[in-house]
């Protein structure tokens, strides 16, 4: 078994990263529609299925109720954490309804504190969490990237390879100060000793070192 978790959602699809050989696949409701038309067979297809507004066919499928607590995307995340799976890769989460994308980045926080590690992907933008962990970007990175706080408060940030650095800092969720920083080219790291930080950049999905 590989260790990615490929997740294909029903919102705004990029298409930036598609799944390789050894990738677990799944489609969240709609996030079907999005694979099969780039001839892509999904491992599971989750869901209630308001948004595909059908039951696919020959395909493995985890039915949920449409009054539920978990989102789709929630469903297949805790499908792929159940099966043993560290990276998640998930398209079709951001734009579209600002709801949706606000519980999509609190799944990102969700993984983090599960021990492994999601990326999401935008058209314009990728965003990844990490819990008391480091994440490193390759050289070459090129624009901006912002760190929030995923909680009240993340202790112990340090963002060293970018063109403003913090050392040892503290970021809460209602000062901003992480935002719009800038890659220089070099290699970056950013690291929290104590908390959960979301992290957004523009620029390649590829800039992060997963």
């Amino acid at each position: 078994m590989g260790n990615r978790c490929y997740i294909a959602g029903a919102g705004e699809f990029s298409g930036r990263i598609l799944p390789e050989r050894g990738d677990f696949v799944i489609a969240a409701d709609a996030g079907y529609l999005e694979l099969v038309s780039r001839s892509i067979t999904p491992d599971l297809v989750v869901g209630d299925f308001d948004s595909l507004g059908r039951i696919p066919e020959n395909a493995s499928i985890a039915l949920s109720p449409a009054e539920k607590d978990d989102t789709d995307l929630m469903l297949a995340v805790k499908q792929g954490l159940a099966r043993g799976y560290t990276t998640f890769i998930i398209d079709g989460v951001l734009g579209g309804r600002l709801d949706h994308t606000m519980a999509n980045i609190q799944i990102l926080a969700y993984i983090a504190n599960k021990g492994a590690q999601g990326l999401l992907l935008g058209r314009d933008i990728c965003m990844t969490a990490i819990s008391n962990a480091t994440v490193k970007f390759i050289s070459g990175a090129c624009g901006y990237i912002s760190v929030f706080s995923a909680g009240s408060v993340a202790d112990g940030v340090t963002m060293d390879g970018l063109k403003y650095t913090l050392i040892n800092s503290t970021l809460t969720y209602d000062n901003p100060i992480g935002v719009s920083n800038e890659f220089t080219g070099m290699p970056a790291t950013i690291s929290v000793k104590n908390g959960v930080i979301i992290i957004a950049w523009t620029g390649e999905p590829g800039f992060l070192n997963l």
